[in-house]
């Protein structure tokens, strides 16, 4: 993609065009797969507000966000953002259908939690009525219990590291091995972090939120840091109503 700045000054976004502007790249690198991290921000750097991120986000960063699910195989959420945000199945969108067709795609994403604990309400419709089946990526040494919990909650639990945490390397691959390379990540900010200090992430797709809040929220990556610091090239700007919509790419 080559470098853009829009606005929507005349109006809002055809959803057509935004698939076009977020398209994933052809070329992926030798698994197929590209993790592609989708965060709000506002100006003083918060990822959320009162741990959530709708405060700062707006209409159209919503569809942005519904558009990119409509563009992945699978998203990629931490449990912790599972239980904060009250995560729901992915819904098959009619206006999607064709696009996802030709691509070879199913009618949704998939949902894939990252949890070591499996501390998890398998309950919730994201685990007991997903119209496609949620997955559950896992360590290897995962709570034997709760494993069979998943599995019996019809959730498919696939294993992406040796000891209790997930490898992020190995849950990209875990993922690609199945097909799923058009992969998104929604956070939480842990999750992040630990994609982007295993050089997992090609793509950031931020939006800049023109608002301040102070306080001690979270970055959009809270965890250990690189050893060096890794650019990324920008790929396009969207403006809307002093909501800045970037794009940048590993370079």
């Amino acid at each position: 993609m080559t470098e853009e700045t829009l606005s929507a000054a005349d109006g809002e976004w055809e959803l057509d065009e935004l698939a076009d502007a977020y398209a994933y790249p052809e070329e992926r690198g030798a698994s197929g797969a590209w993790l592609r991290a989708n965060m709000v921000s506002s100006l003083d750097g918060a990822a959320q507000h009162e741990g959530r991120s709708q405060p700062i986000s707006s209409d159209t960063d919503m569809r942005i966000f519904g558009t990119l699910r409509a563009l992945a195989d699978v998203v990629i959420v931490g449990a912790e953002t599972v239980r904060l945000e009250g995560y729901r199945p992915a819904r098959a969108r009619e206006v999607f259908a064709e696009r996802r067709a030709a691509a070879g795609q199913g009618p949704a994403p998939a949902i894939a939690v990252v949890s070591a604990s499996l501390n998890l309400d398998f309950s919730l419709p994201l685990f007991a009525s997903p119209l496609v089946p949620t997955l559950v990526l896992t360590g290897a040494t995962a709570p034997v219990e709760r494993v069979r919990a998943a599995r019996e909650a019809g959730a498919q639990v696939l294993v992406a590291g040796d000891g209790a945490s997930v490898e992020p390397a190995r849950a990209v691959a875990a993922l690609a091995e199945r097909g799923l390379t058009r992969l998104l990540t929604e956070g939480g900010p842990r999750l992040l972090a630990q994609f982007i200090t295993a050089g997992a992430l090609d793509e950031l797709c931020l939006t800049v939120s023109p608002m301040l809040t102070a306080g001690r929220a979270q970055r959009i990556a809270d965890g250990p840091g690189v050893t060096v610091p890794e650019k990324f090239a920008l790929a396009s700007v969207l403006e809307e109503a002093g909501f800045l919509f970037t794009q940048y790419r590993r370079i």
